[in-house]
């Protein structure tokens, strides 16, 4: 064996989990050239998924959610390019670059870090739907409002000007009930804009399939949030489950058809296609299952973290695909890899919730850290400060906090990105991951 040889570790995946691994290997090697950090994704910045709802809603400036990765490191080597498959056996990831270029990297140490995409499968026409996981998705979906209160502001048929204002979100989860909260705020501002659109025009709807929405918070915050939502005007329809969707049309299964240009699917997540397409050992949905330490099951070279793999908790149940356990999961992870190499023991990823915060717009908000409940403006005071400290550079920070303060004052406007007013590429945005 070449004891002189290099470690070479390949990350694959620029979300919380491959940059907060990335940066943990990166504080314990710095410059040792006995280790060779090697970071992939296919954006050249590391988004902050949290604040995705403003950047769409024009709260925030889409490019200050965003940290450029390269800055974030001295000695990780960064990969612009898309993941396309990933041979275990040869140990070798097959990447393209953004022009088309292949490139054939080899590793002793790879960390699946590949997020999700939002999961299809679950409603018959769900590729007719939007997402909303990326910047792109947000921007789309702000340009697709916009124009709708455009058209609807000359249509004269009122049929037509019904499904143009009509929003449908499929699925009653945390984002989605986010979404909503900035979606109805948005709306509230934007048709004061449009003096042919009256407040009743517009109609918001959620659609689950379970007994509550954001059934991550305890039943009072659950009923809470239902209350805040419904007196915006949105409708709740629980224990539904969406029948099929079509071009500018919802079906139920009891035959209620609802007419709706903007229909955005939020019916959970399954694990990268890559991921899911390896042969190593993984959970009826696809995810990468590994031991406590985040080894994948039978593989010494190989390990995964967040949205695309099951990491089991002291319990045995897997740790739930939220970011503050990726942040997490990385940190101890980016540990394990350091210990693995200097032939140190490796050690569980042991960690529980400090709670769950959701911002629903217009200074609202809900939250539980430990067992204190929150609500309202403190809710949504505590939401915001905690993201925009999650920022890796003060100079994010500084511009979120001048957009915030700016927008205390001046609403939202209606202006269209026009560069980026495009449908996302394929037949949905659905069809790319989620890093």
């Amino acid at each position: 064996m070449d004891t002189n040889a290099k470690t070479r570790i390949l990350i694959l995946g620029g979300g919380f989990a491959g940059v907060y691994t990335a940066l943990g290997l990166q504080d314990a090697w710095d410059d040792d050239p006995a280790v060779e950090v090697t970071l992939v994704s296919r954006n050249n910045y590391f988004l902050m998924t949290p604040l995705l709802f403003e950047a769409g809603s024009g709260v925030l400036e889409p490019r200050h959610v965003v940290n450029p990765i390269r800055p974030l490191f001295d000695s990780v080597r960064f990969i612009e390019g898309e993941v396309d498959a990933i041979d275990v056996d040869k140990r070798i990831v097959n990447v393209t670059q953004p022009g088309g270029e292949k490139l054939a990297l080899t590793y002793d140490q790879a960390v699946l870090a590949m997020g999700g995409i939002t999961n299809t499968r679950l409603v018959a026409g769900s590729k007719y739907a939007l997402t909303f996981k990326t910047l792109a998705d947000a921007i789309f979906l702000r340009n697709h409002i916009i124009q709708l209160f455009e058209r609807a502001d000359v249509e004269m048929e009122a049929k037509k000007k019904a499904a143009l204002l009509t929003f449908i979100l499929v699925g009653g989860g945390l984002v989605n009930t986010e979404l909503c909260g900035e979606l109805t705020a948005f709306l509230q501002t934007l048709q004061k804009r449009y003096p042919r659109v009256n407040p009743g025009d517009w109609h918001v709807e959620i659609i689950e399939g379970e007994d509550a929405i954001a059934r991550e918070f305890d039943e009072d915050l659950r009923e809470y949030i239902t209350d805040v939502l419904e007196h915006r005007g949105v409708k709740i329809r629980l224990n539904t489950r969406v029948k099929s969707i079509e071009p500018g049309c919802i079906h139920l299964p009891d035959g209620t058809d609802i007419p709706s240009e903007t229909i955005v699917l939020g019916t959970g997540v399954v694990p990268s296609p890559v991921v899911a397409a390896l042969p190593i050992e993984k959970d009826k949905h696809g995810r990468a299952i590994t031991d406590a330490t985040m080894q994948c099951k039978g593989r010494k070279d190989l390990w995964a973290l967040g949205d695309c793999a099951q990491i089991p908790d002291p319990s045995g149940k897997p740790y739930p695909p939220l970011a503050q356990h990726a942040l997490r999961e990385a940190r101890v992870l980016a540990r394990n890899i350091s210990a693995g190499i200097r032939g140190d023991a490796l050690e569980p990823f042991v960690y529980k919730s400090k709670g769950t915060l959701a911002a629903l717009g217009d200074f609202a908000g809900a939250g539980k850290l430990m067992k204190l409940e929150i609500r309202g403006f403190l809710a949504w005071w505590v939401w915001r400060t905690y993201y925009v400290m999650q920022m890796r550079s003060w100079s994010r920070r500084i511009r979120i906090i001048l957009d915030w303060t700016v927008a205390l004052f001046v609403k939202n406007d209606i202006v269209q990105l026009d560069y980026l007013f495009r449908a996302p590429k394929g037949d949905s945005a659905a069809a790319r991951e989620s890093e």
